[in-house]
């Protein structure tokens, strides 16, 4: 995602379902999702997962039953989760959650 513009909806609630799975955003131009962690997961922003380039993406599996263990905020733009598997280093924006 290329990032925050003026417009760009802005999280008005984050919650974590741990048993359900599920983060559940709602954003400031009204929309809601819920997000489950294994997408997260899979799609994590990280270069662990994405790699440094195109074409260097990295395949996760097994990672249905990923948990969020917490959510720290990264500044006013995104948050970073700590997955049960102990991947911590994707920096999920807000335009890159709204896009998820």
């Amino acid at each position: 995602m290329a990032g925050l513009s003026k417009n760009s909806p802005t999280p008005q609630a984050l919650t974590v379902h741990a048993q359900s799975r599920v983060l559940e955003v709602s954003f400031s131009d009204g929309a809601s999702f819920r997000i489950p962690f294994e997408l997260m997961r899979v799609y994590s922003p990280s270069a662990e997962v994405q790699g440094h380039g195109e074409g260097q993406e990295v395949l996760q599996t097994g990672k249905r039953h990923v948990t969020v263990q917490s959510l720290e905020p990264v500044g006013n733009y995104a948050v970073q989760p700590v997955f049960s598997d102990g991947h911590d280093t994707g920096i999920f924006s807000w335009d890159y959650l709204y896009y998820l």
